[in-house]
């Protein structure tokens, strides 16, 4: 994994995990990789892993099963969404709209490149 400078490793880390949700690759009620494991995968400090897990915790995305391991929770899903959402809207969009409206960006083209962006997306193995 790539970090950028811009953001705490940690907080990378916790998008990382609500994307493996979010994508369905990790779903609600499954293990996830303890502490040390995620660490030896992603070369980083079991400390800041840990300290992703206490930040998904108190945000009740995972939850801990003592001596057992950590949980994805069971409304993990949509909780991601809120959190995500909430960071959008206040952190990414206005940037967004300042640079819409400086460059003078038509609401219309930037759906037409959204579209293609969304068809971009979709896997050919489910278009069956």
């Amino acid at each position: 994994m790539e970090f950028r400078e811009t953001q705490a490793i940690y907080l990378q880390i916790g998008d990382y995990i609500c994307e493996q949700v979010l994508l369905g690759r990790w779903n609600e009620g499954d293990r996830i990789l303890s502490v040390r494991e995620l660490g030896v995968a992603l070369q980083v400090n079991p400390n800041t892993v840990m300290r992703t897990f206490e930040f998904l915790q108190n945000l009740e995305i995972i939850f801990n099963k003592r001596g057992v391991g950590y949980f994805v929770s069971a409304d993990a899903k949509q909780k991601i969404m809120d959190y995500r959402k909430k960071q959008f809207i206040e952190q990414e969009l206005p940037l967004f709209f300042k640079n819409i409206y400086l460059l003078k960006m038509d609401f219309d083209e930037m759906k037409v490149m959204y579209q293609r962006y969304v068809d971009s997306q979709i896997d050919p193995k489910s278009q069956n």
